[in-house]
Parts: structure tokens; C-alpha cells; sequence
């Protein structure tokens, strides 16, 4: 599953483990997802939101789904 994290956290100019912090998860959790691990909705959702991003923008981060 192809998705966007990395591009976004990188224009943000965020590193992986600034990202698992806000986001409440492990580096390793981030670096999964990055390679386009599958995770659990609440993961993702935890993801969009330490982005910056609202819920309703998950298109952005994890296109078709």
C-alpha cells in the first residue's frame, strides 16, 4: 500500500521520531508505515492528526482506502 507519510513529514521538515512523538507511537511503528506496512485505522488516525492534518484529509496521507 503506497502512502504519502513520508513525503509529508519530510515537507514539514519533521524527523521520524518527532513524528512517533506527536503521533503517540514508536519510530519503528513510523518506519513500518513509511514502507508501506498496513497499520490499524487507529494508528493511521494518530498518523493524519501528528501531521497536522483533519481526519477528513486522510486522502492526502493514505490515498485509496
Amino acid at each position: 500500500m503506497a502512502n504519502l507519510v513520508r513525503e509529508i513529514r519530510e515537507t514539514q521538515l519533521m524527523s521520524k521520531a518527532e513524528l512517533a512523538r506527536k503521533a503517540g507511537v514508536s519510530p519503528v511503528t513510523v518506519d513500518r508505515i513509511e514502507s508501506g506496512a498496513e497499520c490499524r485505522m487507529a494508528t493511521k488516525r494518530k498518523i493524519i492528526l501528528a501531521l497536522g492534518l483533519k481526519l477528513s484529509e486522510r486522502e492526502k496521507v493514505f490515498p485509496s482506502e
